[in-house]
């Protein structure tokens, strides 16, 4: 019978700016166990002024004065190991539910950052309401978004070897994946590269769309529950997706073009390895078939994802 588990976002469960297989779970639950966890969103410097009327969370400061910052600026619940996870296994982390846990979120342009550093020199920090009854948020020009949260980070422990890795880059372990996809009712399948997987989620989205251009989103604290089901062996070489209606593949590079090749490439494999397809059926079935987004440009490792209706894999 499976289990469920809270974790919640409180000095000590928080990991600042950086997925670490050195740092102990916070959590170690069975295969098929559930887990709600809890996040924040904002460093110091990207608070709102106490005078916004805006609500901060509790924990949230205690959190940043107790927390030792890391080479990057998201704020990651977590790791949750899971029980029996060995390097060359994968956990599917289904994506049950996320909720807005916060009357604001804020978005950022920094310079030097960002798609257009050299049309947008100035620095702006933009804080936005949300409506969390309504589930849109308040853009201060008179438009209402709305509201399509997914968590931007996440992903298990990199190798022990690579030591601690920022939380900017998306690499082989997932991190700053920042797929807008990867909302409630999707799947996330990622490689485990350390005993117990730790699973790791954080840098909480209101509303994004591809490429995340100007450097964030809007960026703000959610509550996730998953689902974490142990497969064994499947010796996954990066995270992979799915939704109730596309296959995602993902690639990352400080390339587009190599990043779209590396998405590519993982969505044949896949197509080859449940269908039995050639390599030269599954890449023309690409062409007919597959889309490829840009997932974002901002992140070092910039990301492109392709997605593959399921009635593509269907076969008479």
């Amino acid at each position: 019978m499976s289990r469920h588990f809270d974790v919640t976002a409180e000095p000590g469960n928080v990991q600042w700016g950086h997925f670490d297989a050195s740092v102990p779970p916070v959590a170690t639950i069975q295969s098929g166990d559930t887990v709600t966890m809890n996040t924040l969103s904002a460093t110091p410097d990207n608070l709102p002024d106490p005078a916004s009327g805006f609500t901060l969370l509790p924990f949230h400061l205690d959190v940043l004065s107790a927390t030792k910052p890391g080479p990057g600026p998201h704020l990651l619940t977590g790791p949750v190991a899971v029980e029996g996870a060995e390097i060359g296994d994968s956990l599917c982390v289904e994506i049950l539910d996320i909720k807005l846990r916060q009357d604001w979120g804020y978005n950022l342009i920094r310079p030097l950052s960002g798609t257009l550093p050299e049309d947008f020199p100035t620095a702006r920090l933009m804080h936005i309401g949300i409506d969390i009854s309504r589930g849109v948020v308040h853009m201060p020009w008179g438009l209402d978004v709305p509201a399509a949260p997914f968590f931007g980070c996440m992903g298990t422990a990199p190798p022990a070897a690579w030591g601690r890795q920022t939380s900017v880059m998306p690499r082989a372990f997932g991190g700053n994946i920042d797929c807008k996809d990867l909302v409630a009712g999707a799947t996330l399948h990622l490689p485990v590269w350390c005993p117990g997987g730790l699973f790791s989620v954080g840098d909480g989205h209101a509303a994004q769309g591809h490429g995340e251009v100007c450097l964030t989103a809007i960026e703000t604290s959610l509550r996730g529950t998953f689902r974490i089901t142990l497969e064994k062996q499947t010796k996954l070489l990066g995270p992979w997706a799915e939704t109730p209606t596309h296959i995602i593949t993902m690639g990352f590079d400080e390339d587009l073009d190599d990043a779209a090749k590396k998405a590519l490439r993982a969505m044949i494999r896949h197509i080859v390895a449940v269908t039995k397809l050639s390599d030269e059926d599954a890449y023309s079935l690409c062409s007919v078939a597959a889309d490829l987004h840009v997932t974002q440009l901002v992140n070092g490792q910039k990301g492109i994802h392709a997605m593959l209706p399921r009635w593509a894999l269907e076969r008479k």
